[in-house]
């Protein structure tokens, strides 16, 4: 499965908007077109994508996924292909369909999890981001790290729903919060019951 996604990488990355539920930039923006997942990546696009870092399967899977469901519609509270989705919905539900991990359902209660913090400069594919207003009030958005410095997310009805965007756009740099690997906890708890996700409770104070 690793050899699928990076093929994925150069149709993504055109796709180079900005958005947020009431939180974007105000730009007039059109969605994307899904992705189709019938391409294989050679290892060089590979490693271009993850700067040599190796994918995680779970990881993997995930962001394969996610890159199949570019231009989804945003749908505030929504949580399902059907329905469209909001962040924390369209995150929520990769973790739970493809590495069987309930996630808490706001971003509130996401950036909470008992799961080890990442700092910036070591961000790895398949890591959560937070990220606030610019640097004002709390948590209000969260996507997944997908390598080379992006991430893909559902942004807001302007911004197209589902799409890949840059840590380094202005807004999405200012508004930058913290990360967290839930994956790493997965990792160490593979024996849940098959069929049943596996739940990450949150810290609380």
């Amino acid at each position: 499965m690793l050899n699928r996604l990076a093929t994925l990488v150069p149709l993504a990355l055109a796709v180079l908007l900005a958005g947020c539920a009431g939180q974007a930039p105000q730009q007039d923006f059109s969605a994307p077109k899904r992705v189709s997942l019938t391409q294989e990546p050679s290892q060089k696009d590979l490693a271009a994508l993850s700067d040599g870092y190796r994918l995680p399967a779970l990881a993997d899977s995930i962001l394969v996924r996610g890159f199949g469901l570019l231009g989804t519609p945003y749908r505030y509270g929504g949580n399902s292909e059907d329905t469209g989705f909001d962040c924390s919905g369209f995150i929520g539900y990769l973790f739970r369909e493809e590495a069987g991990i309930k996630l808490p359902r706001s971003t509130r209660e996401m950036i909470s999890l008992d799961a080890p913090r990442v700092a910036r400069n070591e961000l790895a594919p398949g890591d959560l981001i937070f990220f606030n207003n610019r640097g004002r009030g709390q948590v209000s958005h969260v996507g997944v790290y997908i390598g080379n410095g992006r991430f893909l997310h559902s942004a807001s009805r302007r911004g197209g729903g589902v799409r890949v965007d840059s840590l380094s756009d202005g807004y999405w740099n200012a508004s930058y919060l913290q990360a967290k690997r839930a994956l790493v906890m997965a990792s160490n708890d593979r024996q849940a019951p098959a069929g049943r996700p596996m739940v990450l409770a949150a810290q609380h104070d």
